[in-house]
């Protein structure tokens, strides 16, 4: 591999919009990674023409224009969100040790590589660290001097991690019964009303009434693990995915999650300490709230990484107001 490659491993997670596809293929592009990961969900049968969709986009991400390693894991059927990703993921940390992971609709502004591979360096290994992320939708919040902060929530659009941290992974939230007769979430937050959201949050997981999401199981995973996650001081990845003309919602609240990327500084400035912001955290909870949970119904998932968002987005004409 040539020198100026970049030399972290991206895994980029696409479906069925070639147009994302494609802005997300030319981002990648111009950092050159040495090694370069491609999972994609199959089409689902009762979408007549998703067929052609997923394929120009695998056509899209296999005509890479640098020298790489391009290893891909195509479904050959429609796994759905959570399966998928999951899966894919498995696929993806069975043969890197560490990844920076995106999905076709999470535009990086070009520090976000650099800032996950220095971050990645820094605390391999350290098990109080589960992720880096690219997101801050609270920017304007964050006065620190530190190029970034430690969360307990953090967020996943555009996000790296660590194979030790993946194998981490509870799918199927195990201990939820004993962590929530004892209380945990109490112990972890001061905030009695995330205490409550996230207990029935973590209810439906556990029944599995929410079959289709894969991100809420890593937010526990990270929250029984006491682990935080690194957030950025700026906002590092736009989601590009919202207002689209296959969005389930148009709404006007959107401007609270769709925030432009900018660039970080070099050189990072690290923080003195390891302890997750309260702050923060508490005006993050206040974007997950119940009322802007009604407002967004099913795309308030997007919010903690629900890559595939765009497999509930047939709704009917009066879901579109």
């Amino acid at each position: 591999m040539q020198a100026d490659q970049f030399q972290t491993p991206v895994a980029l997670i696409v479906f069925n919009r070639p147009q994302t596809t494609r802005l997300m293929q030319d981002v990648i592009a111009r950092i050159r990674p040495a090694k370069f990961f491609v999972i994609a969900d199959g089409p689902r049968a009762d979408r007549p023409g998703e067929d052609k969709l997923c394929a120009q986009v695998r056509e899209i991400v296999q005509a890479v224009d640098w020298p790489c390693e391009l290893l891909t894991n195509f479904a050959d059927e429609n796994l759905g969100c959570q399966e998928r990703v999951i899966s894919g993921l498995d696929w993806v940390f069975s043969l890197a040790e560490e990844a920076i992971i995106l999905e076709d609709d999470c535009l990086p502004d070009l520090s976000f590589f650099p800032f996950c591979e220095e971050l990645l360096a820094r605390y391999r290994g350290d098990s109080r660290v589960a992720a880096i992320s690219g997101t801050n939708l609270l920017e304007k919040n964050f006065k620190s001097e530190d190029s970034y902060y430690f969360s307990l929530l953090g967020g996943n659009w555009g996000w790296a991690t660590w194979r030790s941290e993946w194998k981490r992974y509870d799918r199927h939230l195990k201990n939820w019964p004993y962590n929530r007769s004892e209380g945990t979430l109490r112990e972890i937050f001061d905030d009695p009303r995330a205490v409550a959201y996230w207990t029935q949050v973590f209810d439906k997981m556990y029944e599995k009434t929410e079959p289709n999401i894969w991100d809420y199981q890593w937010i526990y995973t990270r929250l029984v693990n006491h682990s935080v996650t690194v957030v950025p001081q700026v906002n590092l990845v736009t989601n590009i995915g919202f207002g689209t003309a296959d969005a389930t919602h148009t709404v006007q609240a959107d401007s609270r999650l769709v925030m432009p990327s900018r660039p970080i500084t070099f050189p990072l400035r690290h923080p003195g300490r390891m302890i997750p912001s309260r702050s923060m955290d508490r005006r993050l909870q206040g974007l997950n709230s119940l009322p802007l949970r009604q407002r967004l119904a099913r795309k308030l998932q997007d919010l903690t990484g629900h890559l595939f968002h765009s497999s509930r987005r047939q709704g009917t004409a009066s879901e579109r107001a």
